[in-house]
């Protein structure tokens, strides 16, 4: 399944369960709610989303984790927001607040194509 065949809302679940994950050794769909301000029903429905597309698999204890493919998914969102946030701060002097909140809308409908030329750009910084 490519990038665009998954909804922005799937993107950001995504990637808070990886981020999560970084942070602490169970990732469940309360962590989910409190992290992203959504309503349990809601983290539900696109739990329920997300495991029947084999991005995650819910194991019996409730504990969250990303399959292969929605470690891959996950990994190239959060990519692409580090990077479109990073071009943000350093390259047009945007407020780390503001290019954090802005990476986030844009990394989810950026084309391909303008998103390697930002990466470009931030690697030719390093």
């Amino acid at each position: 399944m490519t990038m665009q065949l998954v909804h922005e809302s799937g993107e950001t679940y995504l990637e808070t369960i990886l981020i999560l994950r970084e942070k602490q050794d169970i990732v469940r769909s309360i962590d989910i709610a409190n992290e992203l301000g959504y309503t349990k029903p809601s983290v539900s429905r696109a739990v329920k989303l997300l495991k029947e597309r084999g991005y995650i698999v819910v194991q019996k204890g409730g504990a969250i984790e990303l399959t292969k493919k929605g470690l891959d998914m996950a990994n190239k969102v959060y990519e692409r927001h580090l990077t479109i946030t990073k071009f943000f701060i350093e390259t047009l002097g945007v407020d780390p607040d503001t290019a954090e909140k802005d990476a986030c809308r844009i990394e989810h409908i950026i084309s391909q194509e303008t998103f390697e030329k930002i990466k470009e750009r931030v690697e030719k910084q390093l």
